[in-house]
């Protein structure tokens, strides 16, 4: 499915510039019928053509079959460049930005996935439009919301365990915090460890080029190689400057680990760049190693806090909702896209190829190997923790809560 998008869309960024309107509807509707049940959905994925167009030229399809013999030509209409009437979004050129602003704070669902869809109304998002100053119908808004893959979908059960009464409204609380410290030029971050990887010649999921028949060898079977270990990328991802520091451990994934992570993205990138800082907000996963009850987690935060005068406020993503987290689709897919098909020989691969990570948007990455070691089982005692300026937040404090530092200095 994945290789069969790629495809597609490499065909398509190929030819979009030379087709005209009906041409382009008459090549994605001979892909899909390609491609066989469901090639419509994958032809959508690729390209973002609507399945409407793609129908419309399954009908022209099936017209040039029963089409007259070639001495007699049937004349086709094809609308010369520029002709139409007007998209609204050219008329109005914030009409996007503003629905789509509305619409993600509450946005649910799996966040890399084609389709994402919102729980509010066509007709509430047009009237809170209409508030902002757009001339938009509900009908309107629904075809917005399509060209922008989102659909309505009806509840249905899934394996992510019991929602919690508040879900929804932690994800508001995150939005409201994130943009208030924004709003005052502190940082803002996400972060979380992304999966674990194994260091040698080993299969890595996806497709490369390389010469025909040239495949790169890897091992039958994904055993650990001692020699080699494993390969621990935690993330750290500054939503307002879209920039990403990955720290590459070799020991254990534990909250010191997590902890020592954001700080050397702290004193490689982030304090560079916000000179005046003297907060910084971090959204985390509800458990792992930046867990919300893990005591370590929150004594390492109160050194971090001590060493750089930042008052650290954390708030927690609720349960069952890790994949909602920025960095899973704003970092880590990419980083997933650009070594897809290469196996990660070394440590040195790992971190270049993840330093090499970009995209479209302008994302900017660096990675560095941390080679130190990040022992398990470190408890930490009531006598430590109740020393620790920690301030739980009038909404969940288990979830949000602030942690200040206990001698007052100037950051760095």
């Amino acid at each position: 499915m994945i290789d069969q998008v790629e495809s597609i869309r490499l065909k398509f960024e190929l030819l979009r510039h030379v087709m005209d309107e009906r041409m382009t509807r008459l090549w994605a509707a001979a892909e899909a019928r390609a491609l066989g049940f469901g090639g419509g959905a994958i032809v959508t994925a690729a390209t973002g053509i609507r399945s409407k167009r793609i129908s419309q030229g399954q009908h022209d399809l099936d017209e040039l079959e029963a089409a007259p013999p070639a001495d007699k030509p049937r004349e086709q209409r094809i609308r010369r460049p520029g002709a139409g009437r007007k998209l609204l979004t050219e008329k109005d050129p914030t009409l996007l930005e503003d629905l789509e602003s509305l619409v993600d704070p509450v946005t649910r669902g799996d966040p890399e996935s084609p389709l994402r869809w919102t729980s509010k109304s066509t007709e509430k998002l047009a009237e809170e439009l209409r508030a902002m100053g757009h001339q938009v119908s509900p009908r309107t808004v629904a075809s917005l919301l399509g060209d922008l893959d989102y659909s309505l979908q009806a509840n249905k059960k899934t394996t992510e365990g019991n929602q919690h009464p508040d879900r929804n409204a932690q994800f508001e609380h995150i939005n409201a915090k994130a943009e208030a410290f924004q709003e005052r030029g502190q940082p803002v971050i996400s972060v979380d460890t992304k999966k674990k990887e194994l260091v040698g010649d080993f299969k890595n999921g996806g497709q490369e080029w390389q010469p025909k028949g040239e495949p790169v060898p890897v091992r039958v079977h994904d055993f650990v190689d001692k020699k080699l270990g494993k390969a621990i990328p935690y993330g750290v991802y500054d939503i307002g400057r879209n920039d990403g520091w990955v720290n590459v451990g070799v020991d254990h994934d534990t909250a010191e680990f997590a902890v020592a992570s954001i700080e050397r993205w702290w004193t490689t990138m982030g304090r560079s760049v916000y000179t005046d800082a003297s907060e910084l907000l971090i959204t985390a996963d509800g458990g792992g190693s930046n867990g919300s009850r893990n005591r370590l987690w929150k004594a390492s935060l109160q050194s971090f806090a001590d060493k750089t005068g930042l008052a650290v406020t954390v708030c927690h993503l609720p349960p069952g909702t890790s994949k909602w987290n920025k960095i899973e689709h704003r970092l880590f897919s990419q980083i997933s896209q650009n070594w897809r098909g290469r196996p990660l020989i070394s440590h040195e691969v790992i971190v270049n190829l993840i330093a090499a990570t970009t995209n479209a948007g302008g994302l900017r990455v660096k990675a560095k190997l941390d080679r130190r070691a990040y022992p398990k089982g470190i408890s930490i005692p009531d006598e430590t923790m109740s020393q620790l300026r920690l301030e739980p937040d009038a909404f969940h404090g288990e979830w949000n809560y602030t942690i200040r530092p206990r001698h007052q200095r100037s950051v760095p």
